[in-house]
């Protein structure tokens, strides 16, 4: 078998554009990886178009071997652009190993751990603006069955918050506090927004509603900020999105910066590569909760992970999406009670339509967290998919 060619789809979905990526072979079997790096997506369809120069004419199910020689043979390595770009022609590689066998993909890499896997949403609170808005939209995502919801109450705040800012951020996570009540998880996300001293005092704050996790309090150029909001901080800490590959986990797990670990298998070197600093996570007995707001390809290559990982936590994903997301893939989830069930398909269990990918181009998107547009994160129009 060898690969024949290697083609990238860029698809817009309101707040982004997701980038999925397919490798062809002679024998007709194909697989698919997902790249989606919101805001940068050009930059990443040229790393894609490097890759494809070295991995034309190879045999796919080489998979070990193709990472190691394009990450070695990067010479700047690591980094947004290239580490996605490779981490979806893994995903495709595994995609299309597994489906040469007639296996899913957690079948190769030592079979079911996790029969299903909880869930928190993201984008729940689509449109909200007010705390009591927060409030009602968490009341209807809780009567859906959801058990566990993630949102950023921070507005458009950087480095530090006001007096009143803060105290309006408190008022939204106590007006979803309850409306849900004791019995659902909240996650509370900062997005690396804030300083050292700042991100203490909100994670003093939240304590009292007894948050699962604040995600990435600080921004995630120093792993040592980090470690320094977690020394004092009352509540877990979470980060890791923005972390690429075992060695940058490396710095993270020596300095005990985060109670939980959230690398992105579009981001982080793809299926192999999660796995292997899930590992080191399992010997460090922390949880492993995988950054996942992207693309139906991207969930179901994470999905295969959490099947197989002894130390999977929870798996983040978008609540609701574009009316079209059921139209560029054949995703179907089987959720129940707070989970998804793990699929049994062959290879990752998804294809895409390329047709339908075609259909819904490219458009430019800007990033949001400090515009005072956070919430305005799908359409009005956008539809339920799980």
């Amino acid at each position: 078998m060898k690969v024949t060619d290697v083609k990238t789809f860029v698809v817009d979905c309101f707040r982004t554009n997701w980038v999925f990526v397919k490798v062809y072979t002679d024998e007709g079997i194909d697989g698919v990886g997902e790249a989606t790096l919101e805001y940068k997506e050009k930059a990443l369809l040229g790393a894609v178009e490097h890759i494809k120069e070295y991995l034309v004419g190879q045999d796919p199910r080489d998979i070990e071997k193709h990472w190691h020689a394009i990450y070695r043979d990067a010479y700047w390595r690591g980094g947004a652009v290239l580490m996605s770009a490779l981490s979806a022609v893994e995903t495709a590689l595994w995609d299309i190993l597994g489906k040469s066998l007639g296996v899913p993909v957690y079948r190769l890499l030592g079979g079911k751990v996790n029969e299903k896997v909880r869930i928190y949403v993201n984008g729940w609170f689509a449109g909200a603006k007010e705390p009591e808005e927060f409030g009602e939209k968490a009341k209807i995502a809780v009567q859906r069955g959801v058990t566990a919801m993630k949102w950023d109450p921070f507005g458009k705040n950087y480095l530090e918050i006001s007096n009143a800012e803060l105290n309006k951020a408190l008022r939204c996570v106590a007006a979803v506090r309850e409306a849900v009540g004791d019995q659902v998880d909240l996650l509370i996300e900062g997005h690396g927004r804030f300083n050292i001293p700042t991100g203490i005092r909100i994670a003093k704050e939240l304590e009292q509603f007894k948050p699962m996790f604040f995600e990435e309090p600080v921004p995630p150029d120093n792993l040592d900020a980090l470690k320094a909001v977690r020394d004092k901080s009352p509540v877990a800490i979470s980060a890791g999105e923005r972390l690429y590959t075992r060695w940058d986990y490396n710095r993270m797990f020596d300095l005990g910066a985060a109670d939980y670990i959230q690398p992105d298998i579009s981001h982080a070197g793809g299926i192999s590569e999660l796995r292997k600093i899930a590992a080191t996570a399992e010997s460090r007995y922390i949880g492993f909760a995988p950054h996942n707001p992207s693309g139906p390809v991207a969930n179901a290559a994470t999905l295969q992970l959490a099947a197989l990982c002894p130390n999977f936590s929870i798996l983040e994903i978008m609540y609701s999406d574009v009316d079209y997301r059921l139209d560029v893939t054949n995703e179907n989830l089987e959720y129940k009670d707070g989970y998804i069930t793990i699929p049994d398909k062959p290879g990752l269990g998804i294809e895409i339509n390329e047709e339908a990918c075609l259909a819904h181009p490219y458009r430019p998107h800007t990033l949001r967290h400090y515009t005072g547009a956070l919430t305005d994160i799908r359409p009005p129009e956008s539809k339920f998919y799980f």
